[in-house]
């Protein structure tokens, strides 16, 4: 697995990325959940995307991956969610910090996001100030953002070491907004939803699915690219300039082997590429990013 460097950071991060939501539900077994992370690990996937939010995803990992914490990076979220304290304060980031260190069963955590922070609470600097001094004792080793649109440009400006926001063939505003200017500070790029939640499964507007807005911004874009919606995707978010991993979520192995395989045939020809690009500038009305 091909692996980028995050950033300024020391971070090396494998492009293909898991996104482990999907792992905090009831619908896996621990006995299924261990395979599935310790396959991810042999297939050389290394990045690890967690959050607080993710019901058993910090317990699992920590628990049936501790004891390979030297091939896994860990990215998390926090903000939110500690009892007895405000949400997006600076003792809920440093108490969620310090619950994650104990869940993952680490005396570090690679990359910790601040989980689609409020514009107004970033600008307050309270909670980035929390990461900072994280940084600097050793429980973290990149202070990140997770989040788009206007908070996702203010916290381009500050001391953060990463992003992670929407890239995908339906969600472009960040590939002309802030992927050139992280390029240009050395700000690790973790793309997510790079599938954009699969909208071509549906053949009539999925009314109040997740990906409805995608869905009516795949028709209106209308592409025509010869090649598979998902390898489409996976190649566009993958090897857009910027990006150093793309996280994808799956509770499937032989999910994951497809997607490694569509990875695996490179960067899109050029002519593709321009075409999504061209249809989404085209077709563009104030289309932000979505959260």
């Amino acid at each position: 697995m091909l692996q980028r460097q995050l950033g300024k950071t020391n971070i090396n991060v494998s492009v293909l990325g898991f996104g482990a939501g999907h792992i905090g539900g009831n619908n896996l077994t621990e006995s299924e959940a261990s395979n599935l992370l310790n396959s991810i690990v042999d297939l050389g996937i290394n990045l690890f995307d967690t959050a607080r939010g993710y019901g058993l995803s910090e317990e699992r990992i920590g628990y049936h991956l501790s004891y390979r914490r030297n091939e896994i990076v860990i990215s998390t979220k926090v903000g939110y969610g500690v009892a007895g304290v405000a949400d997006w304060t600076y003792e809920c980031v440093e108490r969620g910090i310090n619950e994650a260190l104990i869940k993952l069963r680490t005396d570090y955590i690679d990359i910790v996001h601040l989980h689609s922070c409020p514009l107004e609470i970033l600008q307050s600097g309270e909670v980035i100030s929390a990461l900072i001094k994280a940084r600097g004792e050793g429980k973290i080793r990149a202070a990140a953002y997770s989040g788009e649109n206007e908070a996702l440009e203010f916290a381009l400006t500050k001391e953060i070491d990463s992003l992670q926001c929407s890239i995908n063939l339906f969600d472009q505003k960040n590939i002309g907004k802030i992927l050139p200017a992280a390029v240009n500070q050395k700000i690790g790029i973790i793309a997510k939803r790079p599938l954009a939640n699969v909208p071509w499964r549906f053949k009539e507007q999925p009314f109040g699915e997740y990906c409805e807005e995608y869905w009516k911004r795949m028709k209106k874009m209308n592409l025509q690219l010869g090649i598979d919606w998902l390898e489409a995707a996976i190649r566009f978010s993958a090897f857009t300039e910027g990006v150093n991993s793309i996280i994808i979520g799956t509770t499937s192995i032989d999910h994951l082997k497809m997607n490694l395989q569509l990875f695996e045939k490179g960067k899109l020809p050029d002519e593709i590429y321009s075409v999504i690009r061209n249809a989404f500038e085209e077709n563009t009305i104030n289309w932000n990013g979505q959260i």
